[in-house]
């Protein structure tokens, strides 16, 4: 394959890997996010108690989270077809990721706000904070560098499930290992996929590192 081409192929891979991922994990978090408040003031301990939301809420969760992707995307296919009109490529994957990390990122969000000091809760509750506010100004706040975490470790999961979506013609990086590297047993473009990929886990890594050290209180 000429250098040119390949290029092509890689940059078009790169940029379809990066807009289902970047794409995917924003929505996720919209979504993921209010569900692990939710989880977590609703919990028998939190601040507004309700039994019965967070079992169910809690089971949902779960249920979607054991679900392994590929088997999730192939289970979804005809619904996401009825809605976007297609069951494969990019805009498929992104539907279905979505599906499929929300949840994960509602028990990211959810282990991040349980580190918070119990104490700082019952502070602000004893000056008078509303359960919102206690939300806003305490939990999420000092939160903020393990929710940083979390975002990188959801990003990067996301990253991996992106690369699956390419055994069922999902698009991006994956999709060109398999379409080149396996069917037409070019290893090498397979291997530069695998050091792309490599190299993406390394900087979101490096990024959320960094932002959670900055905005981390303790250090």
């Amino acid at each position: 394959m000429e250098t040119s081409v390949l290029i092509n192929l890689l940059w078009t891979g790169l940029l379809e890997t990066l807009y289902m991922t970047l794409v995917s994990t924003l929505v996720a978090y919209i979504i993921g996010l209010p569900i692990g408040v939710s989880l977590i003031v609703t919990d028998p301990n939190g601040i507004h108690p309700i039994g019965w939301y967070n079992k169910v809420m809690g089971f949902i969760v779960n249920v979607i989270r054991s679900v392994p992707f590929l088997i999730l995307m192939i289970a979804l296919m005809p619904y996401v077809r009825k809605v976007i009109g297609t069951g494969i490529g990019t805009s498929a994957t992104v539907a279905v990721l979505i599906v499929a990390a929300a949840p994960f990122v509602a028990r990211l969000v959810e282990q991040s706000l349980k580190e918070v000091d119990p104490g700082v809760i019952e502070a602000a509750q004893s000056l008078g904070a509303s359960n919102m506010t206690i939300v806003r100004k305490v939990l999420l706040l000092e939160a903020r560098p393990s929710l940083l975490n979390g975002a990188a470790v959801a990003t990067i999961t996301i990253l991996g499930y992106s690369a699956m979506a390419g055994v069922v013609g999902g698009g991006g990086l994956g999709d060109l290992a398999i379409k080149y590297g396996m069917y037409r047993y070019e290893t090498t473009i397979m291997w530069i996929t695998v050091i792309v990929l490599v190299i993406l886990v390394q900087i979101l890594q490096e990024i959320g590192v960094r932002l959670a050290n900055k905005l981390d209180n303790r250090l």
